[in-house]
């Protein structure tokens, strides 16, 4: 019954909906859980190491006989600049008082490498069907060798120009993020957030401008989203906000409740918490310093003079630092195990589609 099959044929799971990789707040349980109820599991590799990245991994094939994907980085890396990580503490001086921390205590740096020679040997060694990429492509040689490997190549554009600019080298299947997705933009080739389309805008024109399969993903969360994306030519979807609240993610308590209380609105885009635009449900600190900051350092940097402040306020129950990244669908989210939702949605789509070609 689903209209486009290409998704389907190419990465050969039941349904044609993956789950977006969304680090720091899912594991190997998740993508266990979503490969159960028949989509494609993805696991975000961004902030971990080698050896567990290998680990989750083992963990999802000793679970369950289905095909992964494990997703990385690809931007570009960017020196720590030492007068603009003072500056960014002294904007943060204020919450370090309140928390009684000394903002000139040593930190270990942010987390979020791109994908290298060691992640690579990874990918040859596991064989993961699919690999997907945020923010580009690895270097030329580096995807040659995940390619050489078996594996199937996924990555994001935010606007048609990054779709063409994918497929000329070298993606299989394009996911095309519109602005109400969650998370990261996925841009590379431009940086004006202002300029993103909408997913609905987006999809059709990018289905227009490349011959690969292309993958919606933003603001769907139910059975009509997804149909909605098939309609505008499609082949799959792309959903993270509507997982958060399922047991099998590892969203903290407070979080939780953040995410089923959030609204249509409570969504922005923000660079306060990392260095680079993403949207996230609104939490103090984006309010009071941002949304967007010009004193914010680059990715991922601005991120580092935070953890203290993240830490110290969840041990008293407050959000005020967590990055809450969702999508602006996040109040469709259900608190349903993963399996259970990928086939209600699956099943709701499957009914859409049908009325619509009665």
């Amino acid at each position: 019954m689903w209209p486009d099959r290409r998704l389907l044929n190419l990465i050969k799971t039941e349904f044609p909906i993956v789950l977006a990789p969304m680090a720091g707040v899912m594991d190997a349980d998740l993508v266990i859980a979503v490969a159960q109820g028949g989509g494609l599991g993805s696991l975000p590799c961004a902030m971990l190491s080698a050896e567990k990245a290998r680990e989750q991994v083992n963990i999802i094939r000793q679970r369950v006989a289905a095909p992964i994907n494990m997703n990385f980085f690809c931007h570009q890396p960017v020196a720590a600049d030492a007068e603009r990580e003072s500056g960014w503490r002294e904007r943060l001086a204020s919450y370090y008082g309140e928390f009684g921390l000394d903002p000139a205590a040593p930190v270990n740096a942010a987390n979020r490498a791109p994908f290298d020679a060691a992640m690579c040997a990874v990918v040859e060694e596991l064989k993961p069907e699919i690999v997907s990429f945020h923010f580009g492509l690895p270097e030329p040689a580096l995807l040659k060798r995940v390619k050489a490997a078996g594996c199937l190549v996924m990555a994001s554009a935010t606007i048609v120009k990054e779709a063409i600019w994918l497929e000329q080298n070298g993606a299989d299947i394009i996911i095309a993020q519109g602005a109400e997705a969650g998370g990261h933009r996925g841009m590379f080739l431009t940086d004006n957030i202002a300029e993103q389309p909408g997913t609905f805008a987006l999809v059709p024109q990018v289905v227009d401008a490349v011959r690969v399969p292309v993958i919606a993903t933003g603001g769907i969360a139910d059975g009509r989203g997804i149909a909605a994306a098939f309609a505008l030519g499609a082949s799959g979807v792309q959903i993270g906000s509507a997982y958060l609240r399922c047991p099998e993610s590892k969203v903290i308590a407070p979080a939780r409740a953040a995410l089923a209380d959030a609204r249509d609105d409570s969504t922005v885009i923000t660079n306060v918490m990392t260095g680079r635009p993403a949207r996230g449900v609104a939490n103090r600190v984006m309010r009071e310093v941002g949304p967007i900051s010009p004193d914010a350092p680059a990715f991922p940097h601005a991120a580092t003079a935070l953890a203290p402040l993240r830490q110290a306020a969840e041990k008293q129950g407050r959000i005020d630092f967590t990055n809450l990244w969702a999508g602006q669908a996040v109040r469709m989210g259900r608190d349903v195990p993963a399996t259970e939702l990928t086939r209600a949605l699956a099943g709701e789509a499957l009914a859409r589609l049908r009325a619509l070609s009665a």
